[in-house]
């Protein structure tokens, strides 16, 4: 029976599901029987089989271990694989707010900077429309008065035609 499996890079893999027993079959009676023909005694040649038997049990892993492990591989990667697109997700999410603050305090500090050089542009103008009026008044020459209302000094030396004012006679 074959199993589709999704490796690395989405290949397909298929592997074949083993159907026997976690146990490794192994002929101790044979490896006795080989060992006694070469020389070795017989109680010997069974301990030494089934400390193999024991060891091979015990330290060598079968195709269904191996197979587990590789499905057990692969839930890890789907698993990590899910976790990676959630953190991009989130990363993404909090990268879009910082831009949106940093273009908040841009545009903040572009209004402010816009006030701040048109309130200097008319301190400015100001500034020199006053000093332009004040340079004109000092450069002008005096204005002669012509037809003033006050009368100039020298009509002011000379009686004014009146009624002679009456004589009393003073006594003493």
């Amino acid at each position: 029976m074959w199993r589709r499996m999704f490796g690395k890079f989405g290949k397909v893999y298929l592997e074949e599901e083993i159907s026997m027993s976690a146990t490794i079959a192994f002929d101790t009676y044979a490896y006795v029987k080989k060992l006694r023909d070469a020389g070795v005694d017989e109680r010997q040649a069974e301990i030494q089989a089934e400390a193999l038997v024991a060891l091979v049990e015990d330290r060598l892993a079968t195709k269904q271990d191996i197979f587990a492990l590789k499905r057990d591989l692969a839930d890890v990667e789907a698993n990590l694989r899910r976790d990676i697109r959630e953190m991009d997700g989130k990363i993404e999410t909090t990268k879009v707010e910082i831009l949106a603050r940093v273009d908040t305090k841009i545009e903040t500090a572009k209004v402010d900077t816009i006030k701040w050089t048109a309130g200097m542009f008319a301190a400015q103008t100001a500034l020199i429309l006053g000093a332009m009026f004040a340079m004109l008044k000092m450069n002008q020459p005096n204005p002669q008065p012509t037809g003033s209302p006050l009368p100039s000094a020298q009509e002011m030396r000379l009686p004014a035609p009146s009624t002679p004012m009456p004589v009393v006679p003073h006594t003493r």
